[in-house]
């Protein structure tokens, strides 16, 4: 496993080490071929059925993560801009999470939500997606337990580990252009990774 998913203990609130073995090698963040070279420098492309985020870095090169993606019924797709960047961000649960999972109520946007740290789902970083102006109420974020990278077991957001996110956080500028492909995998089919 590569030295840059070790702990990091200079953050305001300690980030783990990724265990040892959990994380396939093909998810590592690792430099590669660009597959999207008609994207300008800067973007960010999520595959879902590839389980992959890419940051390109030009027509050649890019930056790709291991993501976790939507569940059945919760993914979104389309072009977005990452608005805004949060570190330790405040998760404020939507109303319709809250509608299908009562016990998130506290953490409601009229109730503040939850503040930053161990625990808030949203981990050490989020990148906001916005569409027309209008925010999407989908993010890039943190907090993916590494057990799960490469699966499609989210709410919608797309989920990094915590190192990944942090990262990709320091590289990404707001104003981004975000493209999120529409998965092609039938309904229900879980990612083989």
């Amino acid at each position: 496993m590569p030295a840059f998913y070790g702990a990091i203990p200079d953050e305001p609130f300690p980030v783990p080490a990724v265990p040892e073995g959990v994380v396939a090698p093909h998810l590592w963040r690792q430099e590669v071929a660009n597959p999207f070279p008609d994207r300008p420098a800067g973007s960010i492309i999520v595959d879902p059925d590839a389980a992959y985020l890419h940051l390109i870095h030009g027509p050649d090169r890019a930056l790709r993560y291991g993501v976790s993606v939507g569940a059945a019924g919760f993914g979104w797709h389309g072009e977005a801009r990452l608005q805004f960047r949060r570190r330790w961000p405040v998760w404020k649960a939507p109303d319709s999470m809250i509608a299908r999972r009562p016990e998130f109520a506290p953490y409601s946007v009229a109730n503040g939500g939850m503040p930053g740290g161990p625990g808030n789902p949203l981990g050490a970083r989020a990148l906001y997606l916005f569409q027309n102006g209008e925010d999407t109420l989908y993010r890039i974020h943190g907090a993916c337990e590494p057990q799960y990278l490469g699966r499609a077991v989210s709410s919608g957001c797309i989920r990094m580990l915590d190192q990944d996110v942090i990262d990709l956080h320091d590289r990404v500028r707001d104003g981004a252009p975000v493209l999120v492909l529409k998965s092609l995998k039938p309904e229900g089919l879980e990612s083989l990774y």
